[in-house]
């Protein structure tokens, strides 16, 4: 039933429009017609206003013609760099860019199939339910577009996302992350002449994180220090530098235990310089700990796992629940109450210039979209 050339013209065509974050319109615009050309009534939220982008979230909803509750399917339009001029190229059955660019599987894959899905409902005419499809932007920028997105605009309880790599598994599990910032205050002074009357802003940076354990803590929480910006030359004592990490962890305890572990690490560093030197207000240090993503937990009796079980097995497959270290608009959607399992598409390598998916792996996923579908229409869940 899956036009397997199809799908594959669809996912190059796609993965050809530059879409980097919060410059999806031209494909928003794009994929807009498609939908429109299948019966979807559509709209754009004001994300894209919000956030400094040039269109907001993309919503298509299908009326359907069976009497059950909507299901929410997802995919982001966003691509990270090195993302423009892509040039995609099917190989053996397996895309790839040219090597100069990402390919844009991530998520760009995950549109083709749900395109694919919706073609195939309309052609044959077969039974679903109501759909809400959300094609989000900058979800690789902080899942902005979803953070941003009208939720008035949705009605679904439940759904899917399809965004990750695994195609017969159901991500169920995903952590809460803490976003941290550090502005560590020195003072300025010539780095040969006067070095005694700077405060370096950098050595105490250095300091506090030499102090931190970082990388995986435990079975549920990582921590990281990825950013460090400061000095202006070699010779000048810098006096400002900022430090930027995070926090994850599947347990909120945790997360809260690491996250006030690394600040304290930075206050101490400053606190124990200032019992030497207590002259003036410096150092010191400006912290900023916002929430980045909430946790996702979804029982496993819930229609979204149940649903999802069912049609890998009536297509004789298997379907395991996974517990993730990354967040996706599944952790925004299921903290507004919408509880959404997360698909992959075979994509491989993420981010990087040697991305691919396999063609065959996205026509599983379309497969085990359409036996959902059917499923959910008869009421099963």
């Amino acid at each position: 039933m899956v036009n397997k050339e199809r799908l594959a013209e669809t996912f190059k065509f796609l993965a050809e429009i530059d879409s980097i974050s919060k410059e999806e319109g031209i494909l928003a615009g794009k994929i807009r017609e498609i939908l429109v050309s299948m019966g979807a009534e559509t709209m754009l939220d004001n994300a894209g206003e919000q956030i400094g982008g040039d269109t907001g979230n993309l919503i298509a909803k299908f009326k359907g013609n069976a009497k059950v509750p909507p299901l929410l399917l997802n995919a982001h339009m966003d691509t990270v760099e090195p993302g423009r001029g892509v040039t995609a190229v099917l190989k053996n059955g397996t895309f790839t860019s040219d090597g100069s660019t990402i390919l844009g599987a991530d998520d760009k894959s995950a549109i083709a199939i749900l395109l694919e899905t919706l073609y195939i409902l309309r052609e044959n005419n077969l039974t679903h339910g109501p759909l809400e499809v959300v094609f989000t932007v900058c979800e690789e920028i902080g899942l902005l577009g979803a953070k941003h997105l009208d939720f008035n605009l949705l009605t679904a309880t439940y759904g899917f996302a399809v965004d990750a790599t695994d195609t017969e598994g159901i991500v169920t599990r995903a952590p809460s992350a803490n976003h941290l910032e550090f502005e560590i205050h020195g003072k300025d002074a010539h780095a040969g002449a006067a070095p005694e009357k700077g405060i370096n802003a950098i050595l105490l940076a250095g300091k506090a994180i030499a102090g931190l354990e970082l990388g995986r803590i435990d079975h549920e929480t990582t921590c990281n220090i990825g950013i460090i910006e400061g000095g202006i030359a070699t010779n000048i004592i810098p006096n400002l530098v900022k430090v930027k990490g995070e926090a994850r962890s599947h347990n909120e305890d945790k997360l809260n235990e690491i996250t006030d572990r690394i600040a304290t690490s930075f206050k101490k560093v400053i606190e124990e310089y200032k019992v030497k030197d207590t002259n003036g207000e410096l150092p010191r240090v400006d912290i900023r700990i916002e929430k980045d993503f909430s946790r996702t937990d979804i029982p496993l009796d819930h229609p979204v796992v149940v649903l999802a079980d069912q049609a890998a097995e009536n297509l004789g497959r298997k379907m395991k629940t996974k517990t993730s270290g990354g967040g996706a608009d599944a952790n925004v959607f299921f903290e507004k109450g919408i509880l959404t399992g997360v698909l992959g598409t075979g994509m491989r390598d993420m981010h990087t210039v040697r991305e691919s998916v396999n063609l065959d792996d996205m026509v599983r996923t379309v497969e085990l979209l359409l036996e959902i579908i059917r499923l959910h229409a008869k009421g099963g869940n």
